[in-house]
């Protein structure tokens, strides 16, 4: 590892993070009682209809990110499309403040569309804030993904102890007021549009190279992953979450996530090494969490199945830190800046891609729910492998100077 000298997170990295966490509780505090809504007196809608709606509500989000990029480094440059976007998320919410199909409609509509403009471009205007220090890119991501995290939990349980305590409309206007002031701190960056990306003296093959390859890793990481929910969902029907609050057992990742974010955070911000090493560290530590997961035979005490699948949960955890960050940082460092959140939006389709073909697979495995934890086996040794070959490569090493 070596050792980070004059490089400091800036006052911009807080009006980001500070952005992010308001976004983000306003969002899943939306998700968390949007269904119970539907289902309320205020619109009566019936089980099944609810739910399809609620449906394309969360499966839209994938081409309104597409569209979000687009605007975002086409048309409006990146700071605006992020105020636009958190403007109109704003005015879906006081939208579904009028009872009434119309009203839920439109809500949702403007809604997603906001959200499209909003995510794909901080995201990508972050890390372009970062290029000029971009050993600090992977403690930086490290830090938004967190805020985001604290930022959907406190969503869903604070906006659904408001829509409980008090009613849906009070909820959806104290949901627009945040998605307001998340725009707020960025009015205070500002947007450098001449900014060059060191990593582009890379010859354009090589970065393409790359970049594919990065693309690769993220359909197999997300692919897998969905595999790995099938089978928590079946541990925790096992357990009956006797011995466990089930409260704590529903929030223990997050729990962990927490923790080692926060110590990635700080080591990051401190010492650098190689993004691809770290890389490698993530999947590594993800194929353990997998055997762990497959370790579990269905008849010994309970008692060493849940200590062996709270094991599996730290593992893992600290696998998604290691991905989630690096992926973002990698992306950020060898793409065109001008073009980086269109990658980013296409990043997430190819994530939505990946999760369904995987559910696909595993809901056509569960009978067989150990099959599918050999091939997130075999897929994540592969993974593994093609890492080391990399990082043991002088030609690789020189191109990209990690």
């Amino acid at each position: 590892m070596e050792k980070i000298h004059h490089l400091k997170h800036t006052k911009e990295t807080l009006f980001f993070c500070i952005s992010r966490l308001l976004e983000k509780t306003s969002y899943y505090g939306l998700r968390s009682i949007l269904l119970l809504y539907m289902l309320s007196d205020a619109l009566k809608m019936s089980e099944t209809n609810a739910l399809t709606i609620y449906g394309w509500f969360a499966s839209s989000f994938v081409i309104s990110q597409i569209i979000g990029a687009l605007f975002g480094d086409l048309l409006l440059g990146n700071k605006k499309a992020i105020i636009i976007g958190g403007i109109i998320q704003a005015l879906g919410c006081f939208s579904l403040c009028i009872p009434s199909t119309i009203g839920l409609y439109t809500g949702l509509s403007l809604v997603v569309f906001g959200t499209g403009l909003y995510s794909p471009n901080l995201i990508a205007s972050f890390g372009k804030s970062y290029l000029n220090k971009s050993k600090l890119l992977d403690s930086g991501f490290t830090l938004l993904l967190l805020t985001a995290d604290i930022g959907a939990f406190l969503g869903a349980l604070l906006l659904s102890l408001i829509a409980f305590k008090f009613n849906f409309t009070i909820a959806f206007l104290l949901l627009g007021l945040l998605f307001l002031i998340s725009v707020i701190p960025i009015f205070f960056i500002k947007e450098n549009k001449t900014i060059e990306n060191k990593q582009n003296q890379i010859s354009t093959r090589n970065r393409i190279l790359i970049l594919t390859y990065i693309i690769v890793l993220i359909g197999i990481f997300c692919g897998v992953d969905e595999i790995t929910d099938f089978k928590r969902s079946f541990l925790k029907n096992f357990f009956s979450v006797n011995d466990i609050n089930d409260l704590i057992f529903q929030n223990i990742h997050l729990i962990f996530s927490l923790v080692f974010s926060v110590i990635a955070i700080i080591v990051w911000s401190y010492y650098y090494s190689s993004s691809f090493l770290k890389l490698l560290i993530g999947f590594t530590l993800g194929l353990i969490a997998l055997i762990l997961l497959f370790s579990i035979p269905i008849k010994i005490s309970e008692d060493k199945n849940v200590f062996v699948f709270v094991t599996f949960l730290i593992f893992q955890s600290i696998s998604e830190i290691y991905f989630s960050s690096i992926i973002y940082s990698i992306l950020t460092k060898y793409s065109n800046p001008k073009y980086l959140t269109i990658l980013i939006s296409l990043s997430y389709l190819i994530t939505a891609f990946s999760t369904l073909n995987f559910f696909w697979i595993s809901n056509d495995l569960k009978t067989y729910s150990n099959l599918g934890l050999i091939i997130g086996n075999v897929a994540f040794i592969i993974v593994c492998l093609s890492l080391m070959i990399l990082l043991f490569n002088k030609k690789f090493k020189s191109v990209t100077d990690e």
